[in-house]
C-alpha cells in the first residue's frame, strides 16, 4: 500500500465554498489535496457534469426559472421515487443559465454567501483548471530551480451509471475519452475511478487500466445488485471473500467510515475493525469517506460546542483512522487533512 496516505478533496473544498464548483476545486488545490472529485452525471445532450445529484433542486436555483417550471418530474432513481428537475433532461447551454447553492445551508450556513455566483462545471472544464494549476506550479518550480511538483490527481464518481446507461447516456466512454485529452491514462495516471455500482466498476476493469474504487456503503446492498436480484448486500463485499472478488476488478475500497472504527452508542469511536487488515490481504487500498469538520459529523468527544454547526477536532478523527493504517481519505476541509496527515507522517503528536 502506499507510503503517504492521500488527502482527497471531497468536491472540491466544499467545507468552505459550495461543492462542485471551480472555486471548490480550485481551493481545494491550493490547500494541498493530492486529488480533487467530482460527482458525474450526464446532461441531456452526453456531457459530463459535477453535481452530488443528477437533481438540481437542492442544489441550483432551477425552480426559480419560470421556462423550467415544466421540466419537474418524479422519477424512479435507483429503485427510489424523487420529485425534481434532473440533469438528463437539460442541455448542456440549459445548465449554464443556472447558479449553484449550498447544498446544507443549515449546516453551512457561511458557503450561502456564494449562492447565485457560480455555474455548473463540466468535466473538462475541471480538467482544464487542473492543468492550469498544474502549469503554474511547474512555472514557479523552474524559476527557483526545484523539483516540479507531482501532478494533481483526479478522483471521479460516476453517479448512478446504470440509470444513464437505460436512457442511452452511457458514462464510460464519455469520461475516459475526457481523462485521455488531458493525459490520464494507465495504471501509473493520477486517476481513480470510483463507483458505488459493481457492474460499473467490472465494464470499466475491461475498457481501460486507470485505478478503480469500489465505493461500500455501511448498509444495504448495491443498487445494481438489487436490479439483478442479488442477495448480497455490501456487508457480504467486506467479508474476506468479497474483498477477493473485488481485488478482481478494482485496486482499492472507498468505505464509509463507520466501517473502519464504529462509533459507539454515546458517539464516540469504538474499536477499530479488521476491515483494513483486510482489505490490505487481499491487495486492496483502503480510502475511507467523509471526514468533515463540522461538531454535526464528529465522534461526540471531539465536538466543541454546543452548536452542530461550529467546528470541533477533524485532525483528531483523522489522525486515529491514519493509526488503523488507512491509504487515503476524503475530507471536506482538505487543509486541515494534509496537515492533519503531515503531523502525522512527521510523528508529531496530534491528539
Amino acid at each position: 500500500m502506499s507510503a503517504l496516505p492521500i488527502v482527497i478533496g471531497h468536491r472540491g473544498a466544499s467545507g468552505y465554498v459550495p461543492e462542485h464548483t471551480l472555486a471548490s476545486y480550485f481551493l481545494a488545490m491550493q490547500h494541498g489535496a493530492d486529488y480533487v472529485e467530482p460527482d458525474l452525471v450526464m446532461t441531456a445532450d452526453g456531457v459530463l457534469i459535477a453535481r452530488h445529484e443528477n437533481e438540481i433542486g437542492a442544489t441550483t436555483d432551477v425552480a426559480q426559472h419560470r421556462r423550467f417550471a415544466a421540466r419537474r418530474a418524479e422519477r424512479l432513481i435507483d429503485g427510489v421515487s424523487v420529485r425534481g428537475w434532473f440533469t438528463e433532461d437539460f442541455t448542456l447551454a440549459e445548465l449554464k443559465t443556472l447558479k449553484v447553492r449550498e447544498r446544507v445551508p443549515e449546516l453551512r450556513p457561511g458557503n450561502t454567501r456564494f449562492d447565485g455566483q457560480f455555474e455548473i462545471p463540466t468535466l473538462e472544464e475541471i480538467l482544464v483548471l487542473v492543468r492550469g494549476v498544474e502549469a503554474a506550479r511547474a512555472a514557479r518550480a523552474r524559476q527557483l530551480g526545484t523539483t516540479p511538483p507531482e501532478r494533481i490527481g483526479v478522483y471521479p464518481e460516476t453517479k448512478h451509471p446504470s440509470h444513464f446507461a437505460a436512457r442511452g447516456l452511457a458514462m464510460e466512454a464519455p469520461l475516459l475519452a475526457t481523462l485521455a485529452r488531458h493525459g490520464y491514462e494507465g495504471r501509473e495516471a493520477p486517476v481513480w475511478l470510483q463507483s458505488f455500482e459493481v457492474g460499473n466498476l467490472r465494464a470499466l476493469a475491461g475498457v481501460t487500466q486507470l485505478k478503480r474504487v469500489q465505493l461500500i456503503e455501511e448498509g444495504g446492498a448495491p443498487y445494481d445488485f438489487i436490479a439483478a436480484g442479488d442477495a448480497r448486500r455490501y456487508a457480504d463485499l467486506i467479508a474476506p471473500a468479497g474483498l477477493e472478488e473485488i481485488a478482481g476488478y478494482a485496486q482499492a475500497i472507498g468505505p464509509n467510515k463507520s466501517l473502519v472504527i464504529p462509533r459507539r452508542a454515546d458517539g464516540s469511536l469504538d474499536t477499530p475493525t479488521a476491515l483494513i487488515a483486510d482489505a490490505h490481504g487481499a491487495g486492496l487500498a483502503v480510502h475511507p469517506w467523509t471526514f468533515r469538520a463540522e461538531n454535526a459529523f464528529l465522534p461526540a468527544p471531539l465536538r466543541r460546542g454546543a452548536q452542530p454547526t461550529a467546528r470541533g477536532d477533524l485532525a483528531a478523527e483523522i489522525v486515529a483512522y491514519l493509526r488503523c493504517g488507512i491509504d487515503g481519505f476524503f475530507t471536506d476541509q482538505p487543509d486541515i487533512g494534509v496537515a492533519a496527515r503531515d503531523a502525522f507522517l512527521a510523528g508529531a503528536n496530534v491528539s
